[in-house]
């Protein structure tokens, strides 16, 4: 089932219309007067549909758009849900690989890639190896985008000027006010705070800087991580990537997922936050809300959302210095997929028979396709199974759902509060209101404890 019925409150007033959401269609209906909420724009087809891999059908790989490259998985940091947490290690990566893995790029790269991303562990770890293997990428490829995540800690004032001249867009990795429950704190250091401060004054007025936060059950709150960074930097614009709910890759991760009793409260808070425009700056809800809300009105069919990650489509591939390709940067070739593959999914010299069986596409899942949304968490991550699996479809679940409300309200004036369809109850229930929802579907519609947001 696809089809969902959603009840809606008007905001500071009683109930609303009940409304209709196709997720394959991303039709928007008002059931009580049988017209599209908003009229729909001419559906733009992609110029190609996502393959939808899984183990028996799996994607293939050609010559990179995207090309990730792993350093290795080595960090100086030891972090609480880190996703490499208890990912076996291959062997470290070294200075004098850099020069044969550049020179046989033309066997396999037949296009310029339009983005390079660096990856460790932490990259700068790999320091000796980066800056070698960045210099001879940016002779060859001097339009490609370079892009590297960073915990901070091993920043300087030769590494910023580095990283500045080389044109590279960075992603400084901390949750604001949660970082102690994430790990170490480089901004309790001053040496490393200055650091870190001089990398960001170098590069957020090129746009080419962002710290990025993710929220877990004890940092719940994106107004709380915008605000901190707005105070650390000054900058009313600052940037903030991610700023999605944590997935469950391994026990840390699992402990840091909402239990059900917490999931509601959660989506009351994340949705306040949203629709208040305390959260503008934060791209995990600004740009979905914006994504979802773009959905709807080009009327874009499931069939085109890719998985969340991206790295189902053949166009997006990670590799490490010495040629093999694996499922993503988080992984290595000595890794083993829940579902018994090979994170090495292959090697450059043979790109023809890369094959991605460690991956299940959302279509291939039992509960995907039913969900309402689904447009917004595209699937959260294509290699996880079974009890991770579920925390982060139940993570993911109830980080979407405020930005589902929120999209539908800036597209209709309408609060949904209930959704009936193929769902559990704490799923139907949005914001735990299901004692207010009831009476308005059984009796005369109610005030519903939703306030009115000043324009």
């Amino acid at each position: 089932m696809s089809t969902f019925v959603i009840h809606t409150v008007i905001p500071g007033g009683p109930a609303g219309p009940t409304l209709r959401y196709d997720n394959q269609t991303s039709e928007l209906t008002n059931l009580q007067t049988g017209q599209p909420v908003v009229r729909s724009f001419a559906a733009v087809q992609p110029a190609s549909q996502p393959f939808a891999t899984s183990k028996d059908t799996p994607a293939r790989k050609d010559s990179p758009r995207v090309l990730k490259i792993s350093l290795g998985l080595s960090c100086n940091y030891e972090c609480e849900y880190c996703s490499q947490r208890f990912v076996p290690r291959a062997a470290e990566t070294n200075p004098a690989e850099v020069h044969a893995f550049v020179a046989g790029l033309d066997g396999w790269v037949t296009v310029p890639p339009e983005r390079i991303e660096f990856w460790g562990g932490e990259p700068l770890v790999y320091t000796k190896t980066l800056r070698p293997l960045a210099n001879a990428l940016r002779r060859k490829y001097p339009d490609a985008g370079f892009s590297v995540i960073t915990n901070g800690s091993l920043l300087n004032a030769d590494i910023n000027q580095w990283l500045d001249d080389m044109g590279f867009s960075v992603g400084i990795s901390h949750d604001g006010p949660g970082q102690h429950v994430r790990g170490p704190d480089p901004l309790d250091d001053p040496e490393k705070r200055a650091a870190i401060l001089d990398l960001y004054r170098r590069l957020a007025p090129k746009r080419r800087v962002s710290f990025n936060a993710m929220l877990n059950r004890a940092n719940i709150s994106r107004a709380a991580i915008q605000q901190f960074f707005t105070d650390l930097t000054g900058d009313l614009d600052v940037m903030i990537a991610e700023g999605a709910f944590v997935d469950a890759y391994d026990p840390g991760g699992l402990a840091l997922s909402l239990p059900s009793d917490e999931a509601q409260a959660f989506r009351r808070t994340a949705f306040q936050e949203i629709r208040q425009g305390k959260a503008d700056r934060v791209s995990g809800a600004r740009d979905r809300v914006a994504s979802f809300v773009n959905s709807i009105r080009l009327q874009r069919p499931a069939s085109s959302v890719a998985q969340k990650c991206g790295m189902d489509h053949t166009d997006s591939i990670a590799v490490d210095l010495r040629g093999n390709v694996l499922t993503c940067q988080n992984v290595s070739a000595q890794s083993i997929a829940p579902n018994g593959e090979s994170h090495r999914i292959g090697h450059v010299s043979d790109l023809a028979s890369v094959a991605l069986r460690t991956s299940t596409h959302w279509s291939k899942r039992e509960d995907c396709p039913k969900c309402p949304v689904l447009h917004i968490c595209k699937g959260a991550c294509m290699f996880l199974e079974g009890s991770l699996w579920e925390a982060s479809c139940n993570n993911a679940y109830s980080d979407a759902l405020p930005i589902f409300a929120a999209g539908i309200e800036f597209l209709s004036g309408l609060v949904p509060v209930y959704i009936e369809g193929d769902l559990p109850e704490l799923r139907k229930d949005v914001f735990g209101f299901s004692e207010q929802v009831k009476p308005y579907r059984e009796r005369p519609p109610r005030v519903f404890p939703i306030p009115v947001v000043a324009a």
